[in-house]
């Protein structure tokens, strides 16, 4: 079941898969609490939260128009493989475009993920760069 959830229900999923087990509280990103950021959570059966995404308003100079920046996504360990991302991420473009309107997607993506993204249809429109502590990534985009 995928749910709007709180930013304080991303942190352990954010600190285990993409923050290398840092504290909690050194995995919330700015925009967390802004009014226009929404997180949502994929949950099983049993209530266990097992994927989770952010997204926040945020133009990118490469995109004309106003867009929202995924951030934040990810899938427990124990779970990957099973659809849930895809199904998380299609429910966010989805409020995207129905509820708020908004065409454009955009985020830094791992290399490791370029291929969940390409097959979903989103594009590259930045050569490989590092992030500190973290590594390679690309700026990635979709047109919802």
């Amino acid at each position: 079941m995928i749910r709007f959830i709180t930013a304080d229900q991303t942190l352990p999923l954010r600190s285990l898969v993409l923050r290398n087990g840092l504290p909690e509280a050194e995995c919330i990103f700015a925009h967390d609490m802004l009014p226009s950021t929404f997180h949502l959570g994929y949950f099983d059966e049993k209530n266990e939260l097992l994927c989770i995404l952010t997204c926040m308003r945020e133009n990118h100079g490469k995109i004309p128009k106003d867009a929202y920046r995924l951030r934040g996504m990810a899938t427990h360990p124990d779970h990957r493989r099973q659809g849930y991302a895809a199904e998380l991420l299609h429910a966010a473009i989805e409020h995207l475009k129905s509820q708020l309107g908004i065409e454009y997607l955009w985020f830094n993506a791992r290399t490791i993920a370029f291929p969940f993204y390409e097959a979903l249809g989103f594009g590259f429109i930045s050569d490989e760069f590092d992030i500190p502590g973290i590594g390679p990534h690309r700026e990635m985009y979709k047109y919802l």
